[in-house]
C-alpha cells in the first residue's frame, strides 16, 4: 500500500522507471504518454515537475525527438497560453543538442509555441531565448536561432525589433558556414516581418553578402530568400538591387546554384515582372537551357512553356526554338526525355500556323529517337487526346484532319505497335482507340484495322499479342460489322497459337467483343456458332491459366446475356 506522498510522486517514478527500460520502443511510448501523465499531476506539478524533469533526465537522441515533437502540443498541460512559456525551457536545450533531426523538430515546436505567447511573454521569456541561441558558443545553438526570429518579431518592441534585426545581420555574418546557411533558408520568412527601408537598408546589404558566400550550399538557399524580397521592392528597385544578383547566381559557378535558380525561374519572373522578363530575363534562362550540366538543363526545360508565356513570340521563335531544336539532339537521354514532356505546352502559346512550323518537325524527330523514355512522353500525349483539346496532339489529329494525320503520322503511330518497350506498346493500342473516336469507325476500317491484321501472322509473338491488344482496346469504338467482318475473324485464328500467353489473349478478346456481337439478332448467332466452340475448346486448353481466362469469359457470356440463358454455355 503506497503512502500519500508515495502516491503523489507515482507518474513521474513510472516515467522514470519506463526511461530506463533497454526496450527503445517502450521508452518511446512512454514519451508517447506524457500527455496523459501531465493530466494525472494537473498543471502546477506538470510546471514543478515534469518539465525539469524533461529538462535534465533524457539523453537519447530518439527518445529526444519524440519529446520535441511532443512539446510542441503541450501548451493546455502547463495551464493554458499564459503558462506557455515553460516549455520554451527543455525545447531551448532541444535546439542546442549536435543532432540535426532534434534540433529541427525542437525549432519547429518553439515557432508553435511561440505564436501562443502573449507580448508580454515574448519580451521577457522568448527574446532573451532567442539572444542565448543566438550567442551560443556552439555553432548548434546560433543554427537553431536563425529559424526563431520571424516568429517573435512580430510581437516585440521597436526597440526589441531593432535588436533582432542588429542580431540577425550578426548571424548573416556568422564565421560557421552552417549556421550561414541556416540564416540563408529562413531569411525568406523574417524579411517578411521587416519594412522596406529597414529591409534596404540593414538586411539586404548582408543578404547580398551570402548570394556571393564561398559556399555553394549557402548560396543556393539565397534563391528563394530572393523571390520573397522581390516581392517586396517595386519595379526599379528590384532592377537596381536583385537583377544584378540573380544574374550572377544564374551564372554561378556551381551547377546546383545555377540549378536551383532554374528550379524557381518562373516564380522569380512572376515576381520581377513581365517587363524585366522580357528584357532582361531571356538571356539568362537561355543560357540555363544551354548549361554544361544535363541537370540543369532538364530542369530549365521544365520552366519552358510558363516562361514563354512571359516572353513575346519573336524571342521565342528567334531564340528560344533554335535552342529547344539542338536539345532534341542533345546527347544526354534525359535531356531529350525532359524535351518530349514539356514541349507540346508551347503549342498552344504559338497557335496552329507555328506549331506546324517549328514544333511538327521535332516532335517527329523525338518519335523517332532510340531512348524509350523519349519516344514514351511524346506518345503519352496522345492517351489524352480529348483532355488536350487545345494542346499539341488535337493540333495535328483534330484541326488538321485525317488526310494530314495518314500522311505525317500514321506509320509512326503503327510502328510503336511494334516497339520492343511494353509500355509503349500499350500506349500505342490506347491510342488507337482514341483516334478512332476522333476520325471514325470508316477511317479505321480502311487504314488502321488492316494493318493491325497483318501483325497477327507475324513469327514474333509479341507481335500477334499486340494485334489481340489492339482489337480488344479498339473494340468498344467500332461498328458490329467491322468486328464481325474483319476483328472477330482475325481474334478467333489465334486460337491454335503454340504460344499459351497468345491463346489466353484470345480468351480475354472475346470476353470483351462477344458482349457487342450480342447486341443484335444477326451478331448474336455468330456468337453461338464460332464464338461459342473457341471458348469451349480453349476452357479444356492444357495450359491452366488459358482455362483459366477461358472460363471467366463464359461467366462473362452468362452475365451479360439481354434475351435469356445463353444456351451454348
Amino acid at each position: 500500500m503506497r503512502t500519500s506522498d508515495e502516491q503523489e510522486l507515482y507518474p513521474i517514478a513510472v516515467l522514470v522507471d519506463e526511461l530506463k527500460n533497454e526496450d527503445t520502443q517502450l521508452r518511446l511510448n512512454a514519451i508517447r504518454n506524457l500527455g496523459t501523465i501531465a493530466m494525472a499531476l494537473g498543471p502546477q506539478r506538470t510546471r514543478d515537475e515534469l518539465i525539469p524533469f524533461l529538462n535534465d533526465s533524457i539523453s537519447d537522441d530518439e527518445i529526444l525527438l519524440a519529446v520535441a515533437d511532443e512539446l510542441a502540443d503541450f501548451t493546455e498541460y502547463v495551464g493554458g497560453p499564459e503558462y506557455a512559456h515553460y516549455i520554451l525551457g527543455p525545447l531551448e536545450h532541444l535546439a542546442s543538442i549536435e543532432e540535426v533531426l532534434v534540433r529541427d523538430k525542437a525549432v519547429e515546436s518553439l515557432c508553435k509555441i511561440g505564436c501562443v505567447l502573449s507580448t508580454s511573454q515574448t519580451e521577457h521569456y522568448f527574446v532573451p531565448l532567442i539572444k542565448r541561441l543566438t550567442s551560443g558558443e556552439w555553432f548548434t545553438c546560433r543554427i537553431s536561432a536563425a529559424g526563431l526570429y520571424a516568429t517573435a518579431y512580430p510581437k516585440c518592441t521597436s526597440e526589441q525589433q531593432e535588436e533582432l534585426r542588429s542580431l540577425f545581420t550578426q548571424l548573416m555574418q556568422d564565421e560557421t558556414p552552417m549556421v550561414r546557411r541556416s540564416v540563408a533558408k529562413t531569411v525568406a520568412d523574417f524579411v517578411k516581418q521587416v519594412s522596406k527601408d529597414q529591409l534596404l537598408n540593414q538586411i539586404l546589404p548582408m543578404f547580398i553578402k551570402l548570394t556571393n558566400d564561398d559556399q555553394d550550399t549557402v548560396r543556393l538557399l539565397t534563391v528563394e530568400g530572393l523571390v520573397k524580397i522581390a516581392h517586396m521592392l517595386s519595379q526599379e528597385e528590384r532592377k537596381q538591387y536583385l537583377l544584378p544578383i540573380l544574374k550572377s547566381l544564374g551564372q554561378d559557378r556551381s551547377w546546383k546554384v545555377r540549378y536551383m535558380v532554374a528550379s524557381h525561374f518562373s516564380e522569380i519572373c512572376e515576381a520581377f515582372g513581365d517587363t524585366v522578363s522580357r528584357e532582361d530575363m531571356a538571356a539568362l534562362f537561355l543560357a540555363l537551357i544551354k548549361d554544361t550540366e544535363g541537370e540543369v538543363k532538364v530542369m530549365t526545360i521544365g520552366q519552358t512553356p510558363a516562361f514563354a508565356k512571359m516572353i513575346d513570340e519573336v524571342i521565342i521563335v528567334d531564340k528560344l526554338l533554335p535552342c529547344i531544336k539542338d536539345l532534341v539532339l542533345d546527347t544526354n537521354q534525359h535531356v531529350r526525355a525532359a524535351v518530349a514532356t514539356h514541349i507540346s505546352g508551347l503549342a498552344p502559346i504559338l497557335g496552329k500556323d507555328l506549331t506546324i512550323e517549328y514544333l511538327l518537325p521535332l516532335f517527329l524527330q523525338l518519335l523517332k529517337d532510340d531512348f524509350p523514355d523519349v519516344r514514351l512522353n511524346i506518345i503519352s500525349k496522345l492517351q489524352n487526346v480529348n483532355q488536350a483539346i487545345i494542346e499539341y496532339i488535337p493540333l495535328l489529329a483534330s484541326e488538321l484532319g485525317v488526310a494530314f494525320f495518314d500522311e505525317k503520322l500514321l506509320s509512326l503511330c503503327l510502328s510503336w505497335l511494334g516497339d520492343a518497350v511494353f509500355s509503349i506498346r500499350d500506349a500505342a493500342t490506347t491510342n488507337l482507340k482514341q483516334l478512332v473516336d476522333i476520325f471514325g469507325c470508316e477511317w479505321a476500317k480502311n487504314t488502321i484495322i488492316p494493318q493491325v491484321m497483318k501483325m497477327s501472322t507475324n513469327e514474333n509473338y509479341l507481335y500477334r499479342m499486340t494485334t489481340l491488344f489492339a482489337f480488344t482496346t479498339m473494340g468498344p469504338s467500332l461498328t458490329t460489322d467491322i468486328i464481325k467482318e474483319s476483328v472477330l475473324p482475325t481474334v478467333l485464328a489465334l486460337v491454335d497459337d503454340p504460344i499459351p500467353n497468345v491463346r489466353f489473349n484470345v480468351a480475354k478478346s472475346l470476353e470483351v467483343l462477344t458482349p457487342m456481337l450480342r447486341q443484335n439478332e444477326a451478331t448474336n448467332e455468330l456468337v453461338q456458332s464460332k464464338v461459342a466452340p473457341v471458348l469451349q475448346k480453349l476452357n479444356s486448353d492444357a495450359d491452366g491459366d488459358v482455362r483459366w481466362f477461358a472460363e471467366r469469359a463464359l461467366l462473362t457470356g452468362k452475365m451479360t446475356e439481354k434475351w435469356g440463358p445463353f444456351l451454348f454455355f
